[in-house]
């Protein structure tokens, strides 16, 4: 097991990455403290997990919320003696707008969830990092936070700051033991078209950005993606430290 006796926090983990991020973790040994706001989905999820050598601790938090995004480091801390990974998958998709086009409603709630939230959760992880001698963060961010033709102004702008956070904290603390890394998903089959401002796509901004969406080969898998979190979160990849890995089945090799 890559995880025994390990502690994590997994955002976002009602549905999609989050949720077979969280599944796998407790696969492989962990003690997860599973974020959503969706607790009928977090205790489904928990019940599938039981018999696992880890387990699955549902907890109701809204990560738009500051206290909320910073209190799930001291609820985990609370029920499991410590922290050791803090997986930072909650987000949510703006409406493809450029930024001549976009609305402050959509950059108010993306930002705060895609970026701030991380913000604040890290923050809170770092301190419990420093006093145990060690730590592990993965921020999901996307193939959007690489190039420019993926989405929106701000959800592009939100995964752009998400990865050069997560570099910055890399160079900061390594050498206190403490790696941060992230994850690149391309097209991955989950429920992010349902999400709110998808509802109303602007849709010539989406026709340039589908131009490339030619070059995937297929869409991948959220187990593929947990996969690759397990990884960044074990002790096998010791030496990665600031990188922000694209998994998205070849779509940026173009």
């Amino acid at each position: 097991m890559r995880l025994e006796n390990k502690a994590a926090v997994v955002t976002g983990a009602s549905s999609g990455m989050g949720r077979a991020i969280a599944a796998l973790y407790a696969a492989q040994g962990a003690k997860v403290l599973a974020v959503a706001r969706r607790t009928d989905r977090l205790e489904a999820l928990a019940k599938e997990a039981e018999g696992y050598p880890g387990r699955i601790s549902p907890f109701a938090g809204d990560m738009l919320v500051k206290e909320q995004a910073e209190g799930i480091i001291a609820e985990a801390v609370k029920q499991f003696g410590r922290l050791d990974i803090l997986v930072n998958n909650a987000g949510i998709m703006d409406d493809f707008s450029p930024v001549g086009e976009f609305s402050d409603d959509i950059y108010e709630k993306v930002m705060k969830l895609n970026l701030e939230a991380p913000f604040y959760s890290m923050r809170a992880a770092i301190k419990e990092f420093e006093k145990q001698g060690s730590g592990v963060i993965v921020n999901i961010a996307s193939v959007g936070g690489l190039f420019g033709g993926r989405a929106g102004a701000v959800y592009t702008a939100s995964k752009h700051g998400l990865v050069g956070l997560t570099k910055n904290t890399a160079f900061h603390y390594g050498g206190k033991n403490i790696r941060c890394n992230a994850i690149c998903p391309g097209s991955i089959t989950t429920e992010v078209g349902s999400g709110e401002f998808m509802q109303k796509i602007n849709m010539d901004a989406m026709n340039r950005m589908m131009k490339g969406t030619g070059l995937i080969n297929r869409p991948g898998e959220p187990d593929e993606i947990a996969q690759a979190a397990l990884f960044l979160a074990s002790d096998d990849s010791s030496y990665i430290n600031g990188q922000a890995i694209a998994v998205d089945g070849g779509w940026t090799a173009y």
